[in-house]
């Protein structure tokens, strides 16, 4: 709601989201409900898309707030070569299989989860290099760096899409056909804004490899271009709404890269392929309004499905921002 109005130059939905964001923070320390450093972050950098639509400052410092109290969980050089982190009681591999350790970020704040994945270092990334952007100061574009190149160098396969999760313990690996959107999603919008602020290329050019690779990645769409993953139409559950990631962090980069027509007419031709989708097999209009199914490739829902049209909204957003 905050990018639509973001992207529209709008204020419609100023006064939900921020009563939301602010009852939010006032209930649950640093965003964090549930004891998961990627939910308290997913607050943290809506509280920021919401503060770049509307300038409330209010939420400027939610975000940096919760980055402050994320950072406790970030793998530093010092950690890696002590084998240990102050937040944690066990101890750690400063590499797995050669590879460095440094930038990753811990799923969970618990002292005893021993897991680091890329939604959580990818959600850091991003959250630094935004307010690395809005600040100027070199400890946020540091921080984006250390975590940039923990995913580039340590979990990434060869095809450019992001892997999931590196025990921080043992170097035990989630399975290699373990792909979801929202991993290689997020890290792409990340790179982003990374490449804006540093004017490294090396950032930009990976972030180009990951877009081609995200928006033809036969592991989660079809032969059509239409995403099949979470398409669960009788429960909710997380994976439903991983799609929605990517096509956001899609938007952000074609919203950064005015002066590549190409990587433009791809992001807006896949994101049409996706909104083309949902108008066209995956709704149904009811009395009015129109119901989306979380299932893209259809057919349309029986009946109102919540996380269907949840899993929607970024595709009806980014559609606006990339045909306009």
């Amino acid at each position: 709601m905050a990018n639509q109005d973001y992207f529209t130059g709008s204020t419609t939905n100023q006064g939900d989201v921020t009563t939301s964001l602010n009852s939010a923070w006032s209930l649950y320390a640093n965003y964090d409900q549930y004891g998961y450093n990627d939910d308290a972050m997913w607050w943290a950098t809506a509280a920021y898309y919401a503060y770049r639509a509307y300038g409330d400052s209010n939420l400027l410092d939610h975000a940096i707030g919760t980055w402050t109290h994320v950072t406790n969980y970030v793998i530093t050089p010092a950690d890696a070569s002590a084998g240990s982190i102050s937040t944690k009681n066990f101890t750690i591999e400063g590499s797995c299989d050669g590879d460095t350790m440094v930038g990753g970020v811990f799923w969970r704040p618990t002292i005893d989860d021993t897991s680091v994945n890329s939604i959580a270092t990818g959600l850091y990334v991003t959250l630094s290099a935004f307010l690395a952007a809005e600040t100027g100061n070199s400890t946020y574009t540091n921080a984006a760096i250390s975590s940039a190149n923990w995913i580039k160098t340590t979990n990434m396969n060869t095809d450019y899409l992001a892997l999931d999760t590196v025990d921080a313990q043992n170097c035990t690996r989630s399975p290699s056909t373990e792909l979801f959107t929202y991993n290689s999603g997020k890290y792409i919008e990340g790179l982003s804004v990374l490449a804006d602020i540093t004017g490294d290329n090396a950032w930009s050019s990976l972030m180009l490899n990951m877009v081609a690779a995200s928006t033809k990645a036969t592991a989660w769409e079809g032969s059509d271009g239409i995403i099949t993953e979470g398409a669960d139409v009788t429960e909710d559950n997380d994976v439903v709404g991983f799609k929605s990631v990517l096509i956001r962090g899609l938007n952000e980069v074609w919203t950064r890269n005015v002066g590549n027509d190409a990587l433009r007419t791809l992001i807006q031709s896949y994101t049409d392929v996706q909104y083309n989708a949902l108008l066209d097999l995956a709704s149904t209009n009811s009395s009015g309004a129109t119901w989306y199914s979380p299932a893209w490739e259809g057919p349309g829902p029986y009946s109102f499905i919540s996380w269907g049209q949840l899993a929607a909204i970024d595709v009806l957003v980014s559609a606006i921002n990339v045909n306009n």
